[in-house]
């Protein structure tokens, strides 16, 4: 039962993760205007969309419930990331607000892989390293345009 417990609390982070990236994304998308970051950023839309169909597929599989994200907190999201890209729309600026989103979401993700224990099903411990990596080389693609 605790390995169920565990499983599912690292898709739902996977999950969680995915679905706040793919939010922001979708925030700052029409605040770019510059062609080669809004390409990075589509890019980097699909690949947690990816991510986040297999995490849904999983939970389907394994019987588990995943929850949306809190949608106060996506507001409030919405709301920084356009006072943010408002202020400053450069490549270098949508560069910072996105290392920063992503190195929040490694952290979180990390944190519950370390949670999660070697008992965790092989399936969502292999996504949850897909997630950490992707987001590993976002991080340095996005420091590029500093």
């Amino acid at each position: 039962m605790e390995e169920i417990k565990k499983d599912s609390e690292l898709l739902a982070e996977i999950y969680r993760n995915a679905h706040y990236a793919l939010q922001s994304i979708s925030d700052i998308l029409p605040e770019t205007h510059d062609e080669e970051m809004r390409e990075e950023l589509k890019k980097m839309h699909d690949g947690y969309e990816l991510i986040s169909g297999r995490a849904a597929q999983l939970a389907k599989d394994g019987g588990i419930e995943l929850k949306e994200p809190n949608p106060l907190k996506k507001a409030m999201m919405w709301g920084s990331i356009k006072m943010n890209a408002m202020k400053d729309g450069s490549r270098a600026h949508i560069a910072e607000m996105m290392t920063q989103g992503t190195v929040t979401g490694i952290t979180a993700l990390a944190r519950s892989m370390g949670e999660a224990d070697e008992s965790c099903d092989p399936d969502i411990r292999k996504l949850a390293d897909d997630l950490l990596k992707m987001e590993q080389d976002y991080e340095k693609r996005m420091k590029m345009y500093l």
